[in-house]
């Protein structure tokens, strides 16, 4: 990254503006009823898209009503439920750790900060962002997926492969009252438009601003 703190700051605050235009209603895309599926399907979705989150979770919210419903599951059971969604052994055992967790520490009820989130198996920094922003409106960063990395990174806006240290880069680079809706309007920017595989981008609205995006890959 060649260009000073400065042009970078000025540079996110066009994405900002022109995303703002493309996607002025971007929202989580995750089906759910209450925190604590939120919180399941966010887990469900790490490494898989949302689009097959929501065909899991549709069947699996009918199954497990309650959070006893899902402690009372058999691990074997629960693991064949979300088997679709991928690395199921995993994603089973955290999902059912967690909820035991908050069933004893928190009364049933997701916590509402960021160390108790993030302490909870299988959640990290961006999960933790993504709960706390949708189920209680609390922004404390920047949750960054898949899509967020990868254009972050094109758009020359972090030359870090590590979620932190681009979630933090790009928290200095944007107001806070704009971290929220970043995540989504860029996940939708990712998916529409600037897809991760190799195509022409050159005539993209955000290649305008950074022209340099159009010969970056991913």
């Amino acid at each position: 990254m060649t260009d000073t703190f400065e042009a970078r700051r000025k540079r996110a605050g066009k994405i900002v503006t022109e995303l703002k235009k493309l996607f002025p209603k971007a929202k989580i895309v995750l089906k759910y009823g209450n925190n604590w599926e939120l919180l399941v399907a966010v887990i469900l979705s790490a490494q898989c898209t949302d689009k097959k989150v929501n065909e899991v979770t549709v069947e699996l919210f009918k199954k497990y009503r309650t959070l006893d419903g899902y402690l009372n599951a058999k691990p074997q059971d629960f693991e064949q439920d979300i088997k679709q969604c991928g690395f199921f052994h995993n994603k089973a055992k955290n999902i059912l750790a967690a909820g035991k967790v908050i069933k004893e520490k928190y009364k049933g009820k997701v916590p509402r900060t960021m160390e108790e989130i993030d302490a909870l198996p299988g959640v990290a920094r961006k999960t933790a962002n993504v709960v706390l922003g949708n189920a209680y409106g609390i922004v404390e960063g920047i949750a960054v997926d898949t899509h967020v990395m990868r254009l972050s990174q094109k758009l020359g806006l972090t030359v870090h492969k590590d979620p932190v240290k681009i979630e933090q880069d790009l928290m200095k680079l944007l107001p806070k009252k704009e971290w929220f809706d970043f995540t989504y309007r860029l996940i939708d920017y990712g998916r529409g438009v600037c897809p991760a595989r190799k195509h022409k981008c050159e005539d993209h609205s955000l290649t305008k601003i950074y022209p340099k995006a159009a010969n970056l890959w991913p």
